[in-house]
């Protein structure tokens, strides 16, 4: 027994300091949209969730957790390259210390307060996440104290996934927006907006920052579903449109690091990295790029993926899990080849190469 005993606590402690090793960063912080959701919107009153079948029957344990995928999502892969656990959701313990980071993503956000305000279709918008993250740095400061706390987050990563929606709810086929406002103007207060909310962040402390680019929605189920004469083909103007933010957001990121100049990121080109997982699928060990995994009607975009849905078998064979968000497959496929890469698909800085400054 004593043997027994003497042994479990050896492999305990080898365990313990194999994770203190694995342990890159002190702590993480996400903000975004569904994409990296890990439950926020369990605890919102919106129609946008995803704590149901069949949501998360690849996760551990088999059961939904309001993560908006078949298992794992992009939250999960770069938490694990971090070797810290999952950014728990804000809202599931508001009275939590969150020791390793916290995540603030709520399914349906963007960088605009009205992408998705409304009362039905609640979300916590980038400026509602970055004002609840000041709640946390407060805490933490008053914890630490003030230069200990300020090391912590300086030395954090913070991770930004937004503006998908804001371009989708933009070019759906019900959309109001593109009938009073043109596409360029739209595009160009996108970046206003979300300029001016990195600045909030980099006044309350973060110094390091991982930025994803909207991907190539145009190729999501749902606005295939939209292409003319029922082709099935990528949406192009969505595309375009989603481009042209990215190059624009890439223009962004650069001035504010000659402005701030203590300032220093990791820009995900998902828009690239996605298009080429859509056009030469075999390479990625995938087969279907068109339909969704879960759903009904064509292309599985004409209903959402609901119980009542139907379910593809080999999910890690599909690009896309439901009519918007893409696979466990897709999303470890697109952190494992950017987290360390070279900068084909991230620049000026890989993640690994960001922590280490």
């Amino acid at each position: 027994m004593a043997i027994s005993s003497f042994f479990s606590f050896f492999f305990l402690i080898i365990c313990y300091f194999r994770i203190c090793e694995a342990q890159l960063v002190p702590a993480a912080y996400m903000f975004g949209d569904s994409l990296i959701d890990v439950g926020n919107n369990n605890h919102i009153a919106t129609i946008i969730k995803a704590n149901f079948p069949y949501n998360g029957r690849d996760f551990p344990g088999g059961k939904p957790t309001g993560r908006f995928s078949n298992g794992k999502n992009t939250a999960d892969f770069i938490a694990e390259k971090l070797g810290i656990p999952t950014p728990p959701p804000y809202l599931s313990d508001k009275n939590n210390q969150f020791p390793k980071g916290v995540s603030f993503a709520s399914g349906g956000a963007g960088i605009f307060r009205t992408t998705n305000g409304e009362l039905i279709s609640f979300a916590l918008d980038m400026s509602q996440q970055v004002q609840l993250f000041s709640v946390v740095q407060q805490r933490l400061v008053k914890q630490l104290g003030g230069d200990a706390g300020m090391k912590k987050l300086s030395k954090s990563i913070f991770v930004v996934v937004m503006g998908s929606n804001d371009i989708i709810n933009y070019f759906k086929s019900d959309s109001k927006l593109s009938k009073t406002k043109a596409p360029q103007q739209y595009v160009d207060e996108m970046i206003s907006t979300l300029q001016g909310q990195l600045k909030q962040l980099h006044g309350l402390g973060a110094r390091k920052f991982v930025i994803t680019s909207i991907g190539s929605v145009g190729c999501m189920p749902l606005l295939r579903f939209q292409s003319a004469n029922n082709s099935n083909e990528c949406f192009q103007q969505a595309n375009f449109w989603a481009d042209k933010y990215n190059q624009q957001l890439q223009t962004m990121l650069k001035g504010l690091k000659d402005e701030l100049k203590d300032i220093n990121y990791s820009f995900i080109d998902t828009y690239a990295l996605l298009l080429d997982i859509v056009q030469n699928p075999t390479i990625h060990g995938f087969t279907e790029v068109k339909s969704a995994c879960c759903g009904l009607g064509r292309l599985k975009a004409t209903v959402p993926c609901t119980p009542v849905a139907l379910v593809c078998p080999n999910r890690n064979k599909y690009v896309f899990w439901d009519r918007y968000h893409p696979t466990e497959a897709t999303d470890s496929i697109i952190i494992n080849t950017t987290f360390d890469g070279n900068n084909k698909y991230i620049f000026p800085l890989n993640v690994k190469q960001l922590i280490a400054l």
